[in-house]
């Protein structure tokens, strides 16, 4: 098993249509498309669902079932002309149907390597105010937050939410997510996450640690995993 998540720029009409139905190949287990959007952007706002650019998280049998959908699939020949990285599935906190095959933990880590984090989550409907008044903040913090290379979030209407950021170290990342960082409003992931346990704004939600193993394409012209020789 192999993960990845893909970066494309689509025609409008594209991005709709594969929001609408996801791909299927040989090899691909799950699928997760959605539109990206800028983190900490106006609740109202054409950057909070970007339609020409696709973002696709998915879970595949092995890495030739993913070299397949690149050269075989419609689909995947647009997303090949993207950007890409292939991931090692380590850890996750909570749990998503579709990904329930995952184990809590897969592997071992060295707090000082690079990290990828990727969050899913199913919204309730009548908790999108909370989500957007604890959430922002959050966003705005990760955007900014020195040991990020790249943060994005994206949309799938009506209620599927996903964040993707790839940091330089563990220890960064996990130092943000328990408001230990130096950095000003350190505190608000660990307001939010507090909020959501008082009341979780999801059916169901996960946040899943990966390593990164390759770096396929650019985005915006330059490539996003850390320099781990710098």
């Amino acid at each position: 098993m192999m993960h990845s998540f893909h970066l494309a720029l689509l025609p409008p009409a594209l991005t709709l249509r594969t929001l609408r139905r996801r791909p299927r190949a040989a090899g691909l287990r799950h699928a997760e498309c959605l539109a990206l959007m800028r983190l900490g952007s106006p609740a109202l706002s054409v950057e909070r669902m970007q339609l020409r650019r696709l973002a696709m998280f998915a879970e595949w049998d092995d890495e030739s079932a993913l070299d397949r959908f690149l050269a075989d699939d419609d689909l995947g020949r647009r997303l090949d002309g993207g950007w890409h990285v292939r991931l090692q599935y380590l850890r996750r906190y909570g749990e998503v149907a579709a990904l329930a095959g995952l184990p809590v933990q897969a592997g071992r880590w060295d707090p000082e390597e690079p990290i990828v984090a990727v969050t899913l989550a199913r919204l309730k409907l009548p908790e999108l105010p909370r989500f957007l008044k604890w959430g922002r903040p959050v966003e705005r913090l990760v955007a900014r937050h020195p040991g990020t290379t790249f943060a994005t979030a994206a949309v799938r209407p009506p209620h599927t939410f996903s964040t993707f950021t790839i940091w330089r170290s563990v220890r960064e990342m996990t130092d943000m997510v328990y408001g230990r960082s130096a950095v000003p409003q350190a505190h608000t992931h660990t307001v939010a996450m507090a909020e959501q346990h008082r009341r979780d704004f999801h059916h169901e939600s996960a946040f899943m640690r990966f390593r990164p193993l390759s770096e396929h394409g650019t985005w915006e012209g330059r490539s996003l995993l850390p320099d781990v020789g710098a």
